[in-house]
Formats: C-alpha cells, sequence, structure tokens
C-alpha cells in the first residue's frame, strides 16, 4: 500500500508515537506486508524469530519491538507493539468510509455494463466494459475490476482478510488496507468470497473462472486461465500460477504455492507447494499416480492378512 503522498520518518514516527532510528527526513512510501515489501516500505516485525528476515528484506523501513543494529541505507521505527502501530498506520492512511449510496459517486463504471438490482459498489471501485454484475453483488472499496467480466449473484468482493494475533483480553485483527484486483475476461460463479490483501492486492488473473461457492484469502494471486470448481477454499498468500485446475472441495495452507498447468484433485488437501504440470490428490498431497497406487495397496490389506492366518 503506497501513501498518497511521501512522508518522513520522523513524520510517521510522530503518528504511532514512537522512537526512531535514521535521518528524521529518511523517505516513507507506503506499508507492506514481508512477501510484498519494496525500497521505501514499512515492514513491521514483532517476533526475534524473523528479525532477520524483516531486516534483510526488500523493506527500508522496519517497524520493530527492540532497538536492534540498523543496517545500512535503513531506518528503523522502535514500537512496543508493531502489530498495533502498524493497524493505526493502516487506519490513518486507509480509514473507513461509509457509504452513502448503493452504488458510490466516486465509482467508474464502464460502457456497456449492467448492473442488477440490489448491488452495493463501494468507494473508488473500477468496473470496466462489458461487465455484467448479478444482484446482490457486494463489491468492497478500492475494487479493481476488468473488461468482459461476469460476477454472479451473492458474491463479495474485498472482506478484511482473516489475520488475527492473540492477546489475553482475545483475537486482535490485524487491519486490510489493501484491494480485489480482477482481470479481463473472468468469470465468478455465485456466493464466491474474495478477500482484500492487508496492504497489497488479492489477484484473479486474465481468463480465470471461478465455479460457485469458492473462497479466495488476502494476498492470494491467482495467475491466468485458471479452472477452480466449488468448495474450493484457498488460503491466504497463496500462489496459483497459470492454467492450474482445481476441482471441488479442495483446502489449501497458506503461503503455498501451486505450479503452472498442475491439476488438483476433488478433496486434496494442498498441505504444501506443489510442481507444476502434474496431477495431485489426497492429503498430505501427493502425486496422484503414487496416491492412487498407495490405496490399491492398501485395499489388498485384507486379503493379505487372510493369506497370512490361513497358511
Amino acid at each position: 500500500m503506497k501513501f498518497p503522498n511521501p512522508h518522513t520518518l520522523k513524520q510517521i514516527a510522530h503518528l504511532i508515537n514512537c522512537d526512531y532510528v535514521g535521518a528524521e527526513d529518511f523517505q516513507v512510501l507506503g506499508m507492506n506486508e514481508i512477501h510484498v515489501v519494496e525500497p521505501g516500505d514499512i515492514v513491521f516485525v514483532d517476533h526475534p524469530k524473523y528479525y532477520d528476515k524483516a531486516l534483510q528484506s526488500a523493506a527500508t523501513i522496519i517497524l520493530i519491538n527492540k532497538n536492534v543494529e540498523c543496517p545500512e541505507g535503513k531506518a528503523l521505527l522502535i514500537s512496543d507493539d508493531p502489530f498495533r502501530d502498524f493497524n493505526k498506520l493502516t487506519l490513518h492512511f486507509k480509514p473507513f468510509k461509509s457509504a452513502t449510496a448503493s452504488i458510490s459517486p466516486s465509482a467508474k463504471i464502464g460502457a456497456n455494463t449492467t448492473i442488477q438490482p440490489n448491488c452495493f459498489i463501494g468507494h473508488n471501485v473500477t468496473i470496466g466494459d462489458n461487465c455484467i454484475i448479478h444482484a446482490n453483488v457486494t463489491i468492497y472499496d478500492d475494487t479493481i475490476i476488468g473488461n468482459n467480466v461476469n460476477i454472479h449473484s451473492g458474491t463479495i468482493l474485498g472482506a478484511s482478510a482473516f489475520y488475527y494475533k492473540n492477546r489475553p483480553e482475545g483475537f486482535d485483527q490485524l487491519k486490510s488496507g489493501g484491494r480485489v484486483v480482477i482481470k479481463d475476461n473472468v468469470d465468478i460463479g455465485a456466493l464466491c468470497t474474495i478477500d482484500k490483501g492487508v496492504t497489497g492486492d488479492t489477484t484473479i488473473g486474465e481468463g480465470s473462472k471461478l465455479d460457485n461457492q469458492i473462497q479466495v484469502g488476502h494476498d492470494t494471486i491467482i495467475g491466468e486461465k485458471c479452472l477452480i470448481a466449488s468448495q474450493v477454499g484457498i488460503a491466504g498468500c497463496c500462489i496459483i500460477e497459470d492454467e492450474v485446475t482445481i476441482w471441488g472441495q479442495v483446502g489449501t495452507n497458506s503461503g503455498i504455492t501451486i505450479g503452472k498447468k498442475a491439476v488438483i484433485l476433488g478433496q486434496t488437501g494442498v498441505t504444501k507447494s506443489v510442481a507444476g504440470g502434474k496431477s495431485y490428490f489426497g492429503t498430505p498431497i501427493e502425486e496422484a499416480r503414487v496416491k492412487l497406487k498407495e490405496l490399491a495397496h492398501v485395499k489388498q490389506i485384507p486379503n493379505i492378512l487372510y493369506q497370512l492366518k490361513n497358511k
């Protein structure tokens, strides 16, 4: 998430009332999670296990809960609670704005696009040409939709990320300031839910087709010409490369990658990243030919036991 205007390190430190290490005019351009950070971004870290990863990332401003040695060319924001202060920044730069109409006056809707009754289209949404948005679709603020996109009834684009910190008093949500981006020629079935990124984009690539009742988690990137069947649940921060086929009732762990042209058979649990160009099945996931051979062998166990018993 980039800020509307560049800020200085001193200005950001003032917003969250924390100390800093670095030149007070050190430039701050935005904030992001560690997997999408760029120079000029703030990244937060609050556990020693991840200090080195954050300090060595592309981010040039590290919001951290310990005064450590600052890498050359970077700056630190020293906070007693980086999670809390990252949320403060999100709420400052991306505050919630209540709606005053079913279709926001700031929404941009392209030529020959049809919006059916009872849809909600939030602030700064962009919808391209020749789209059909069916009844009762909800499109949250800042969503970007390309040309020739069909979205069926009951689908929701842009709900908050399922990302929480467990505190003694209860779960504390990491606020979402990202977007959903739907590329050209995408079809999305009924009752799908696609969460926005925490600070970046959740993206559905050009030409991909989603069946009904699919969940896509925050910051996940689905490539071009993917085919995803009903009741699939894709966790946050996944990468689904181009031309992947995912059949019904598949679930994934967060942060995994499914390689180009992979086929994931129904009811598979994608517990790890898998290479492209192969078919997979089962939980934990294995190549389908391996898993199916294993199942065939398992079916022989009663016969083997019978033969052993009657020798």
